[in-house]
């Protein structure tokens, strides 16, 4: 499962990815000072939202307490529908590991999957309030694409800028909205 990704793009950057696909974006806690970073379990970073009729870039944390006290960070979303508590959180990449070639080396390889040229995802997710953390997200999994299946059982699920509003708004079923990624759609490399 994704337990750390990429986020490289500044404010105007992301305003501008929406402003492509005509999604009016605000920042109603002000605008972040965002630099390029690897995001951690627990981290804060950026989710996007909807409200009412356009989108708002907030800050939250990146995992809620499950009752075990575990960090909830990835859920399942295959064959379930996601009818509220809907974000898009904004990534470059993420990271997967694989056993190491060589049984002796202890250390997991580590592969970072990027959109290919030309490309834009953001990752689904859930954005819920929690007594003990605030207001926090998690990703949606689910079976992976072709471009990660050599690497990974499970995949983050993926959305394109023209699937964007119809997850943030509601106005499409989860059912139809996350499935695994084409062939191709994903850069890899050793990271």
């Amino acid at each position: 499962m994704c337990n750390l990704y990429r986020i490289e793009k500044n404010p105007d950057a992301i305003r501008r990815l929406f402003d492509g696909v005509q999604i009016p974006l605000t920042f109603p806690e002000g605008i972040p000072n965002l630099q390029p970073a690897d995001i951690h379990i627990t981290d804060k970073a950026p989710v996007v939202r909807w409200a009412n009729d356009h989108a708002e870039l907030v800050i939250r944390r990146w995992s809620w307490p499950a009752p075990t006290g575990k960090p909830v960070f990835n859920m399942r979303s295959d064959g379930r529908e996601f009818p509220k508590d809907r974000c898009l959180v904004l990534a470059d990449g993420f990271y997967e590991y694989t056993k190491p070639d060589d049984p002796k080396q202890k250390r997991k390889a580590c592969w970072l999957f990027r959109p290919s040229e030309g490309q834009e995802f953001a990752i689904a997710g859930l954005l819920r309030p929690n007594p003990q953390v605030g207001e926090a997200f998690t990703l949606l999994t689910g079976p992976p694409g072709p471009d990660v299946e050599l690497y990974h059982n499970r995949q983050i699920a993926l959305l394109g800028p023209n699937q964007w509003r119809s997850w943030l708004d509601g106005s499409a079923r989860s059912l139809d909205l996350l499935h695994p990624t084409p062939a191709g759609s994903l850069d890899v490399a050793a990271a």
